[in-house]
């Protein structure tokens, strides 16, 4: 084959240019510091590239969003669950306190303080929010756990509880009715109620009391989750079939339930430890309690649940009533119950339907949020109001409260019952004021009986709300340990990936260096070799 000297240039200039283009993918390397900048340049890198670069993508997710924002969740949680279980602590160590039967007043009146300030803490905690979030409230976290202003609102609320709701409560009798007197002093006919407690130095003649006069019952009751409620509508209570216990009112189906006021003389408490009343029930809306009689008692307390029924309970009792005054700080009842609200927004009622899958028969949906923080892998993140924040914590320092203003409302009048016997110079006087003081001493020594029972048991009590707010601060340090674990692991994930996937795309600097410099020299040597080869021609030998 004759070799022609255009042959040898062609030759020439192609080598050249392939020299040139292994220096331009090389000086490509070297300036983006990745293997390939595109994939036909090698689909098995490219193929594993994006595959790498979508495992990075999704654990830097995992580690640098969504750990993070499930770890701060779970501490703003915390932090509210130790403050709460630190308030309780302190409800108990009042309760252990107040048990103390020789209390001063000046006791009594520290320990109403703390109890207030106390109450109003516990439930103030439970708005926390995470980044304007409330964290106790389920799905509704624009919803705060309480009412932030006073409103009027009506709700329909379900309460949905068992017999263990059912307790016992002692009634001091401190009133009772006397004559009514007109202009003169002239008895009118009529006749009023007066209390002992009301009783002063200028009211004492006419006020007839003896020891004979004051009494204390003990009846059982339910105490409903507010106070305050309604007195138009007495309560509903059912099974969990729908059957009427009891009812009362228009359209009532039993009729067997009575509204009585909390100022109505006789009082609900003596109505319900009258035997004619034995299957009757009577609702005291301003302080949110049904008392029982005995026979309506031993009914409910017959109710329990049958283990062979997994989706029914047997033993569920169901109280609806209503309540259309809502206090700053209450608890909002859609939170913890089936509920239907009626509010007037411009002249319209504005009607929402809370939670009626509780109604259902089954258990108690929870309004859990779960945050993704691996693959296949999510951390629950909230605990419910329902776990930690129980609307009869408020209601137990009610009691509690009512019963140390009691005591100190009646060791007043006996003071000041006794103070006057000193200064009274009249013998006939002096034997009146001495009854009234048999009578303010016997109802001051049954208030201090009772106070003392109620602090007793508020100390069991309170410790059982400690213990399920204890309950949700474990579950919550539980959720905070495993999402350690998951964050590590994810961290040593990231690394692992971000390795592979430099080792896939990046290139070795040094040896890209040598490559690049040599591929240079023989670019030149390619150069000079063909600038002496070229310089002959045909024409040379001619």
């Amino acid at each position: 084959m004759r070799i022609t000297n255009k042959i040898m240039q062609n030759n020439n200039l192609n080598n050249i240019n392939t020299n040139k283009i292994l220096q331009d993918k090389l000086s490509t390397q070297m300036s983006t510091q990745k293997k390939i900048s595109r994939p036909s340049e090698d689909p098995v890198v490219a193929i594993r590239a994006l595959s790498l670069r979508t495992s990075v993508t999704e654990i830097t997710q995992y580690y640098s969003k969504n750990v993070p924002d499930a770890k701060s969740w779970l501490e703003v949680t915390e932090g509210a669950l130790k403050n709460t279980a630190a308030v309780l602590t302190d409800m108990i160590k009042q309760c252990t306190k107040g048990a103390n039967g020789d209390l001063t007043s000046g006791d009594r009146e520290i320990i109403l303080e703390q109890l207030k300030a106390l109450r109003d803490e516990v439930y103030s905690t439970g708005d926390s929010d995470y980044a304007g979030r409330y964290v106790f409230t389920g799905y509704r976290t624009d919803v705060p756990m309480s009412f932030q202003e006073a409103q009027d609102i009506n709700y329909k609320i379900t309460q949905q509880v068992d017999n263990s709701i059912i307790d016992e409560v002692t009634f001091v009798k401190t009133t009772k009715e006397i004559d009514e007197l007109g202009a003169g002093g002239i008895p009118t006919g009529g006749k009023v109620s007066v209390d002992l407690a009301d009783i002063n130095e200028t009211n004492y003649d006419s006020y007839d009391f003896e020891d004979t006069d004051i009494s204390s019952v003990t009846v059982h009751r339910i105490r409903l989750a507010y106070n305050a409620c309604s007195a138009n509508a007495a309560p509903v209570i059912t099974d969990v079939d729908g059957n009427v216990l009891a009812d009362g009112g228009p359209g009532a189906t039993v009729g067997n339930m009575q509204t009585v006021h909390s100022f109505d003389v006789p009082s609900a408490y003596e109505l319900a430890a009258d035997p004619a009343n034995k299957d009757q029930a009577f609702y005291i809306p301003e302080t949110g309690e049904i008392i029982l009689g005995e026979d309506l008692y031993a009914q409910m307390m017959g109710m329990t649940d049958d283990n062979s029924t997994v989706a029914v309970n047997e033993g569920e009792i169901r109280i609806t009533y209503e309540k259309d005054q809502w206090l700053k700080g209450d608890l909002r009842p859609e939170h913890y119950y089936a509920c239907v609200s009626t509010e007037n927004v411009n002249g319209q009622d504005v009607v929402k339907n809370y939670n009626p899958s509780y109604l259902d028969g089954a258990n108690l949906e929870k309004q859990a949020i779960e945050y993704d923080i691996g693959f296949n892998q999510t951390v629950r993140v909230n605990s419910t109001a329902d776990e930690c924040y129980d609307p009869q914590i408020g209601r137990e320092v009610d009691d509690l409260v009512k019963a140390l203003q009691d005591v100190q409302e009646m060791e007043k009048v006996a003071n000041d019952l006794e103070e006057r016997i000193k200064k009274e110079k009249d013998p006939d006087a002096r034997a009146v004021l001495k009854t009234r003081l048999d009578a303010a001493k016997k109802s001051l020594t049954l208030l201090k009986d009772k106070s003392q029972k109620l602090f007793e048991r508020g100390i069991t009590r309170m410790q059982g709300y400690l213990d399920d707010t204890n309950l949700a601060l474990t579950n919550c340090g539980t959720r905070s340990s495993k999402l350690a674990l998951v964050e590590t692991r994810l961290s040593s994930q990231k690394i692992t990936f971000e390795t592979l996937k430099s080792e896939n795309e990046d290139i070795d600097i040094a040896e890209i260096m040598i490559n690049l410099t040599a591929a240079g020299l023989t670019y030149n040597a390619s150069l000079l070799a063909s600038g002496k080869v070229m310089q002959n021609t045909l024409m040379n030998f001619i």
